[in-house]
């Protein structure tokens, strides 16, 4: 089973969409056959062995083994993925284009910006997967508290010039042996977590 996946078909994205599916595939981070997911997702073995087809059908489930239950076999599943993401080449003609509307303080290009990393990454993570190599890449996350937008801004545009630095030093596009790579650097607002108040917080 993979860490995750990244579904860039259609008709995967559709089947994996419904939510008896998802309900199917979650379970299914434990191998497990028709009959002993039925009262678990609340649906006869009949309608579970469609779902289960169909997912199988796009390699969103596979097949783990096969036992004999007297005249009958019984084939345990498993999902291809503990988790999974819908990339944008699922939606190609709808896919955003990082290139029409560059704005380096735009949270929309920001997202398109994000849509791109998961459609290319997912394309060399399936590449790199076949041909059986590693695939080279690099990610930070980091959560920073500024105290005024001041700096905020100071901080963007020093780490702007940083960057832009170290492009210029290692950058070599006379090289006919070197392998581009895309560098995507973003900076966000951190979502906030809803205060829950709990019995012993209200004391």
């Amino acid at each position: 089973m993979l860490e995750i996946a990244v579904i860039d078909r259609p008709a995967a994205a559709e089947a994996s969409l419904d939510p008896i599916r998802q309900r199917i595939l979650a379970e299914l981070a434990v191998p497990a056959s028709a009959s002993s997911l039925a009262p678990r997702v609340g649906l006869t073995r009949q309608k579970i062995n469609y779902h289960l087809r169909t997912l199988e059908e796009h390699g969103l489930v596979e097949l783990v083994e096969e036992r004999k239950r007297g005249n009958m076999t019984e084939r345990i599943m498993q999902a291809s993925a503990a988790s999974y993401v819908i990339s944008p080449a699922a939606m190609s003609a709808l896919a955003p284009d990082p290139s029409r509307f560059p704005d380096q303080l735009s949270a929309r290009w920001l997202v398109t910006l994000a849509a791109r990393i998961v459609r290319e990454v997912g394309e060399l993570i399936a590449g790199a997967t076949a041909a059986g190599k590693p695939l080279a890449s690099f990610a930070i996350d980091s959560d920073i508290t500024f105290a005024t937008a001041a700096d905020r801004a100071a901080f963007a545009c020093e780490l702007g010039e940083s960057i832009n630095s170290l492009v210029a030093k290692y950058h070599d596009d006379s090289s006919e042996a070197g392998r581009k790579h895309r560098l995507v650097v973003a900076l966000h607002p951190s979502l906030t977590t809803p205060h829950v108040t709990t019995p012993e917080t209200e004391q």
